[in-house]
């Protein structure tokens, strides 16, 4: 029907395959001070990693070739292949009935005691994103736009250029033939990734034998770390390479932030 216009058929279909080494290491309060560490070292296969997730992490939200989903079986949009985090809480040892000071009375010792040092340390590697064409040069129809360039077999140095600016260099890609579809794989490369430090003191200070007032000091990304999002994948434009590509424009986490308060525990 030439009146009819384009459409979209929905099917949920693939598969996917997890392999991951997990290490969980703690230690119970001793002396004040307990830790946690836990580290994964993963890899997620799959053919496409939900709508969404897919698409916020520079993968089409489509596979390239529904006749052929093989050509999609790769690394999951969702899935670092490292990822760490490190806790510690570590009640300082001053005061009455501590290490140290444990002989003082009154106001120095209302100042001195109840103080907690509490720390995370959450550390990434980069997600997946997946380099696209920025057209149907397929022509297949899929206004969705998931195909894939193909890889410049002239083209020579590192792809993935590690910058704010330029995260890849397109130059490494050539746009396919009309009519074919791209040779490189899915989820090839990998976007920046990620470390923050957060750190916070308390103090406890009781103030009858059922309330007592904390006093809460807390510090998000210390270390003021600007932790970027994943590059525009988008290599093409009109047919010649797009000025944005691999340019990242956003990042995934707040800079730095203090914050102080009271709360009143009954």
């Amino acid at each position: 029907n030439p009146y009819l216009s384009g459409g979209y058929f929905w099917y949920s279909e693939g598969n996917s395959a997890y392999h991951a080494l997990e290490l969980d290491v703690s230690r119970r309060m001793g002396q004040g001070l307990q830790l946690r560490g836990n580290f994964t070292w993963s890899k997620n296969l799959d053919v496409n990693s939900a709508l969404q997730g897919a698409q916020a992490n520079n993968q089409a939200q489509m596979v390239m070739d529904r006749n052929d989903l093989r050509r999609d079986w790769g690394p999951s949009a969702l899935n670092p292949a490292v990822q760490s985090s490190i806790s510690a809480t570590y009640e300082l040892p001053f005061g009455k009935h501590k290490r140290f000071l444990s002989n003082t009375q009154g106001l120095g010792n209302l100042l001195l005691s109840g103080w907690q040092l509490n720390g995370i340390v959450t550390l990434l590697s980069g997600f997946p994103f997946t380099p696209q064409s920025g057209s149907n040069q397929s022509g297949d129809g899929d206004t969705r736009n998931p195909d894939r360039p193909s890889v410049n077999p002239n083209f020579t140095g590192p792809v993935v250029l590690g910058k704010q600016s330029q995260w890849f260099n397109p130059d490494a890609f050539l746009l396919p033939t009309p009519g074919t579809w791209g040779n490189l794989g899915r989820g090839t490369y990998r976007g920046p990734g990620l470390a923050t430090v957060d750190l916070s003191l308390f103090k406890d200070t009781a103030i009858s034998e059922r309330a007592t007032l904390q006093f809460r000091a807390e510090s998000f990304n210390l270390q003021n770390r600007a932790n970027f999002a994943s590059p525009n994948a988008i290599v093409f434009s009109g047919g010649s390479i797009s000025p944005s590509a691999g340019l990242i424009t956003r990042t995934v986490t707040t800079s730095r932030q203090l914050q102080f308060g009271l709360k009143l525990i009954f």
